[in-house]
Formats: structure tokens, sequence, C-alpha cells
């Protein structure tokens, strides 16, 4: 391929065609982050409704190393999961260095503190709203985080698609870890840098669309759910008027 147009054509070829290569990464890629962003947001969501409504001594120092993670770049993330799988580290009788089971776990821990930020910002502002007559109503710590967080849950699902994102579209933590090992470990992330360095850029453009792809239908769905949000807000708050 000696032009960029002629690597499209054979990119969308590929694509199209249903190549089994291609695809096999796709769906595997895909996997990971979805196991990875279903445990994160498990703990996540759970873990910043509560620390949104409750109240002890040190909570700002709590946010502030919550805050500071969400920067934390994915290459040393990967590094501590490296540790801690290698066989001398705490986690080595796993056997879990270079597989599926790495990176998802990997990728969990890449999200999770986005998750939980973003979870403990949106009931904490619920909080502020209805927080008071909640607590009125005899409603304890506990009890309210879920209640404000279920009545979030349409904000919350945002959340969820903004971490699948993240996950999905992350290379460095599970090239650490997975090994971009092909047919097992390989993601689409790795295999674009892999295929890249190698010279094969129609393969390596055609995971690049499927990847952009799914990165704008999230985005799409991100869109489409806060307007019928602000729709469906809209509609409780002319009823309640009549």
């Amino acid at each position: 391929m000696n032009t960029f147009s002629d690597s499209i054509a054979t990119a969308l070829q590929l694509v199209l065609s249903g190549d089994a290569g291609l695809w096999t990464v796709v769906l595997r890629s895909l996997a990971v982050s979805a196991t990875a962003c279903a445990l994160a947001c498990g703990v996540g969501l759970v873990l910043g409704a509560w620390l949104a409504v409750v109240r002890f001594a040190g909570r700002g120092v709590v946010l502030t190393l919550l805050n500071t993670f969400l920067a934390v770049p994915s290459v040393v993330v990967g590094l501590v999961i490296y540790l801690l799988l290698s066989r001398s580290g705490p986690l080595g009788f796993l056997g879990w260095l270079f597989s599926f089971q790495a990176m998802v776990l990997a990728q969990a821990v890449l999200v999770l503190p986005l998750v939980t930020a973003l979870t403990r910002q949106v009931v904490e502002d619920a909080e502020r709203s209805h927080g008071e007559q909640l607590q009125s109503l005899g409603a304890g710590t506990a009890l309210r985080s879920l209640l404000l967080a279920w009545d979030e849950r349409y904000a919350l699902l945002t959340v969820l698609i903004t971490a699948f994102g993240r996950a999905v579209s992350e290379v460095g933590a599970v090239m650490i870890v997975g090994g971009n090992i092909e047919g097992f470990t390989r993601v689409m992330t790795t295999a674009i840098a892999l295929e890249t360095s190698k010279g094969d850029l129609p393969l390596a453009l055609g995971l690049g669309l499927v990847l952009l792809s799914v990165v704008l239908l999230l985005n799409a769905l991100v869109a489409v759910l806060r307007r019928w949000r602000e729709r469906a807000d809209g509609v409780g708050m002319a009823l309640a008027v009549a």
C-alpha cells in the first residue's frame, strides 16, 4: 500500500468482508472491556454513592486521593498489576499474567476511580436537593445513598458508558499485563500499535475504524440518554404544574 487512500480502501474491505482475524480481535477487546466495566461499576457505583452521602473525618483526603487516581497513567496501573500477578507477587499463585483475566483486572482497576468519582458527584448533587427530605423520613446513610443513586439512574447510565469508552480505548495497561499474544490477549488498541509498527497499515486502520465507531456509538448513546432525560424531566414538571 503506497497511498493513504489505498490503505483506507483495504481497511474498509477488511471490515465489511468480516475478516476473521480482525473481528476476533474486536470481539475479544469488547469482551475484556465489558467484563472489566461490569466489575468496576459493581464496586464503583456503590462506593461512589456511599461517599456522596457519608460524612467522616478525613473524607476530604479520601476524595483528594480518589481524584488523584483519575490522572494515574495506564502504564503505571499495568505495572502495578504486573507486579501483583508476577510469580514473586502476592497474586502470582493465580497464574493470570498474560491472560484474559489479567487484562480484565487491569482495566477494572483503571476505570474504578472514574466510576466512583463520577457517581459520587452525581449522587452528591442529588443529596443537596433531596437528602434532607429523605433523612427526615428516617432514611439512614446506606439507604439514602441507594435511593439517591436509583433516582439518578439515568445520569449514572452515562457514567457506565463513559467507563466503557475509557476501558475499550486503553492500551498501556493491557499491553503490559496481557503481552499482546496473538489469538489470546491481542485487543484492538494493542493490535493497532503492533500492526502500525510492522507497517500493516490496512489492518491497523481497519481496527482503528472499528474502535472509532464504538467510541462514536457510545457518545451517541450518551447524547440520546441526556436528551431523553431532559425531555422526561420537562414532561414531569409540566404534569406537576398542571
